[in-house]
């Protein structure tokens, strides 16, 4: 044995005993549920005596399982208390004050294992939450804990278990109940990540413990930790083990700010840095990569993610040059903190901290969180971890596992709520009916009323960063002096919505309700009165961009309907607003399900059915209307999908019409994504149909490949996606670099005319790339071959493909009679550019251009 770790064990028993007398909770019920003698954990930290649990039992029928084969779980694990109707504890407890709580369930029976059950805590109307809904355990390897912490705010806390379903049961094993040091959760500041409106009082929410690492360090059982809590390891949740090193100091850890109750020196005397190569440093000074780990969230939260950090690496605490420790942390894809110098925070090397940090995970599967060296001068070239929480944040209806808040009392205090709830259905049912004959007035009078032209005051101001000139005005060309129309001509009757409706429909904007964040604004989910879904993209306020693309997006739905675009239902303009509203695609986003994500992989016959479904989207924009359209942003992000995942293409901001039938092109600003726009559209700004074509043969190679576009974190040789595949299609070894979980799964035949078809759509110039027709064509072959594995040689399943010879054909797109839209022009002399970097603006604030036209 090393001296290392011979220190380590020396440092564990000699802080073992004082630790034991450094916090003491001011109340403390820890039960052995459905069991008649006490119990506790033999190595436990200042032991816990588990009591029986029939005292604090509530009204229940429910009733004991003691397991009858013996296990090398804890005698704790050995009883459980069950019941197939609510299961109610009651504590008396001290208020106001924070509170852990922890539920032990370890299912060592087949009753226990079928339960399915909600848990729900109550101290006073106005604080109660939703802990558990529909929960199940199914280990019976090794128990389950749940922990919690949770604002009391009487001498009273009811704890609620409550079967499912009628059929089904709720158990628990073990419950700990205990007052929270009071600088655990009250002096938490945290920092926003991605929020934009203040965050405060966070000892008052119900907050659920997801995630506890020791980083770089080893596994801490609730035998060294003065609060019983149990740090896994961390390396399971690294991204790259290889980029990272594990540190420890025999040091002794300095607690000035903070206490061990926040964490144990176990945490802080062991870290992970980043491993930086001396040699690769010395040729490049400027060398850097982020240490990143990922851990898996469930979407819809706020997250509070607190960092504990030790700096026991700076060789010197004093400012001396090149001496201080500094670095970054990253959550997601934003900057948490810029230059971290761990001597803001504290006095002296080996001095413990943290720093809490705040983020909206509205729509992530997981969170990730990085460091990386700052490249200030004077700064040690490195990073530092040493532990890390995630902790999930009660959401506005007061849960943190559903939607609603269903907690009920039980006797009187249950019959107050019934009380409440009539109190306040009566009030609400008055002033709905007072409001109706308000209504039924206003209206009344409004009519009997003489017609007068509405005064400057009245008029409804359009959101747009100019002057409205009327509500009737659409006279595209007015916006060159300083004056533009309304965001809608109002042609199109009935797709008006009134503001209040779509208020409605989204509960008053509410954040829980985002589910997606672009450079337009927020696009939050709701359900009108009819049950309609909806998605809502709310514009930003205040911003100068923005008003073209709302108005293009109106005259380009508002006049066309097709199974693969997706439907604009309506649009609002009053109030300063632009929002435009949408049919509800249920699965997202393409690229959530081909990458970045915790979803289920695509089979191959799905992708090719996606693609197909897209092609026809865009079939039908080229050819299919009185003026063909041409896209301009075909990518991943603006093809969604529905509940079938049928694909729709989405996204008509940068739209434009085409060339007329006497012109080859249009010429326009050039407007686009990063990693998906024409080169030859890039080079002259001549526009064509083909350029939606190239975006489109991108999305192939995305589909296929399971990647970005656009990826700098790879070899300079693998960054664009179209030149590295293209690079292997040209080897004919395409499936030496598609989606690994396709590998054997896919037909050659099938691929090999999928990677034909996305090479014609990439050529350099448009007059050599196929047609959307001709592209549609050959991917129905495509999946044709994959379906019957038909074994044909190479030469037959090039070029293009003839219908007849399939025996199977794409129905002919029925041209709308033609309209009088038009579309922006958005021309001119010089060059104009916006180009829009493909960053998945629904992951992060960035929002890349190059813009001289404060176009998109």
């Amino acid at each position: 044995m090393t001296m290392e770790p011979l220190v380590r064990v020396a440092l564990l028993l000699l802080f073992l005993f004082p630790f034991s007398t450094s916090f003491s909770p001011n109340t403390t019920f820890f039960l052995s549920c459905g069991s008649t003698s006490s119990s506790y954990f033999a190595h436990d930290f200042a032991t816990r005596t588990f009591h029986p649990d029939s005292l604090y039992l509530s009204g229940s029928n429910s009733r004991s399982l003691s397991n009858p084969i013996p296990s090398s779980s804890p005698s704790l694990y050995s009883t459980a208390r069950l019941s197939t109707s609510s299961l109610t504890y009651q504590f008396s407890v001290s208020s106001p004050a924070s509170y852990v709580l922890r539920f032990h369930f370890l299912p060592f029976s087949p009753s226990l294992s079928s339960a399915r059950f909600n848990v729900s805590v109550y101290s006073s109307a106005s604080n109660s939450f939703v802990l558990l809904s529909d929960f199940s355990v199914t280990n019976t390897n090794s128990p389950t804990i749940k922990e919690f912490f949770l604002w009391v705010d009487s001498s009273s806390l009811e704890v609620k278990f409550s079967p499912s379903y009628p059929s089904s049961s709720a158990f628990v094993n073990a419950i700990e109940l205990f007052t929270a040091p009071t600088e655990l959760l009250s002096n938490s500041k945290p920092l926003r990540v991605n929020l934009s409106e203040s965050f405060s009082q966070l000892a008052h929410q119900a907050l659920e413990t997801v995630h506890r690492v020791n980083v770089g360090g080893g596994e801490i059982t609730p035998a060294n930790d003065s609060l019983w809590r149990t740090w896994l390891l961390d390396s399971g949740f690294l991204y790259s083990k290889h980029q990272s090193l594990a540190n420890f100091t025999s040091q002794p850890i300095n607690y000035n700010s903070v206490t061990r109750e926040i964490a144990p020196d176990f945490v802080y005397d062991a870290a992970r840095t980043m491993n930086i190569d001396a040699l690769a440093l010395k040729s490049n000074p400027l060398i850097n990569f982020n240490v990143t780990w990922t851990f898996p969230v469930t979407p819809g939260y706020k997250y509070l993610i607190r960092m504990h950090f030790c700096d026991f690496i700076s060789p010197t605490f004093t400012s001396v040059v090149n001496q201080e420790l500094k670095f970054n942390v990253y959550i997601q894809d934003f900057t948490a903190y810029q230059d971290l110098d761990p001597q803001t925070f504290t006095s002296q090397l080996a001095e413990a901290f943290y720093v809490d940090f705040i983020i909206d995970a509205q729509t992530y599967n997981r969170i990730n969180v990085s460091i990386s060296r700052s490249l200030q001068s004077n700064a040690v070239k490195n990073a530092i971890l040493n532990g890390l929480e995630i902790m999930k944040v009660n959401n506005s209806f007061g849960s943190l596992n559903g939607t609603f808040n269903t907690v009920s009392g039980q006797g009187d205090s249950g019959k107050k709520h019934v009380y409440v709830a009539v109190v306040i259905g009566s009030v609400l049912g008055c002033l709905v009916v007072v409001g109706i004959i308000l209504g039924v007035l206003i209206v009344f009078c409004r009519r009997r009323a003489p017609k007068t032209a509405p005064t400057a005051k009245e008029t409804p101001m359009s959101w747009s960063p100019y002057r409205d000139r009327g509500v009737n005005s659409v006279n595209p060309s007015s916006t060159t002096n300083g004056s533009a129309p309304t965001a809608s001509p109002r042609l199109n009757l009935g797709l008006l919505i009134t503001f209040d409706r779509i208020s409605s429909a989204t509960g008053g904007f509410d954040e829980y309700n985002v589910i997606g964040v672009g450079g337009f604004g927020k696009v939050y989910k709701g359900v009108l009165t009819d049950g309609t879904k909806i998605a809502v993209k709310r514009g930003m306020p205040g911003s100068k961009q923005g008003f073209p693309e709302f108005q293009t997006e109106i005259e380009v739905l508002s006049g066309i309907r097709h199974r693969h675009l997706v439907s604009l239902i309506g649009y609002c303009d009053e109030k300063s607003e632009m929002i435009l509203v949408y049919e509800y695609m249920e699965k997202g986003p393409l690229r959530e399900h081909l990458y970045g994500s915790e979803l289920p992989s695509l089979s191959w016959k799905q992708r090719l059915e996606i693609c197909i479904g897209a092609a026809r989207g865009l079939h039908y924009l080229h050819t299919g209307y009185s003026h063909n359209i041409i896209h301009r942003d075909v990518k991943s992000t603006n093809i969604l999908l529905d509940e079938s995942f049928v694909a729709k293409v989405s996204d008509f901001g940068l739209s434009r019409e085409g060339p007329s039938y006497e012109q080859t092109h249009v010429s326009t600003a050039v407007k686009g994504s990063f990693g998906y726009l024409d080169p030859e559209y890039f080079k002259t700004q001549q526009l064509t149909d083909k350029s939606d074509v190239y975006s489109f043969g991108v999305v192939l190679l995305e589909i296929l490949c399971a990647r970005p576009a656009i990826d700098n974190t790879l070899p300079r040789e693998q960054i664009n996606l179209a030149e590295w595949a293209l690079d292997w299609q040209a080897r004919g070894q395409l499936g030496k670099v598609i989606d690994p979980k396709l590998v054997g799964k896919i037909n050659e035949n099938s691929l090999r005319k999928f990677g034909e078809t996305a090479e014609k759509c990439l050529a350099d110039y448009g007059v050599d790339r196929l047609a959307i027709g001709d592209v549609l064509w050959n991917l129905e072959y495509a999946l044709q071959l994959q379906e019957t594995e038909v074994r044909r040689e190479p030469y037959e399943d090039s070029g293009n493909v003839d219908s007849n010879v399939l025996g199977f054909s794409v129905g002919v797109m029925r041209r709308i009679p033609p309209t009088s839209v038009g579309l922006p022009e958005g021309g001119g002399r010089g060059v104009e550019m916006s180009v829009v970097s493909d960053l998945d603006m629904t992951r992060s604030n960035v929002f890349s251009q190059l813009i001289t036209d404060e176009g998109r």
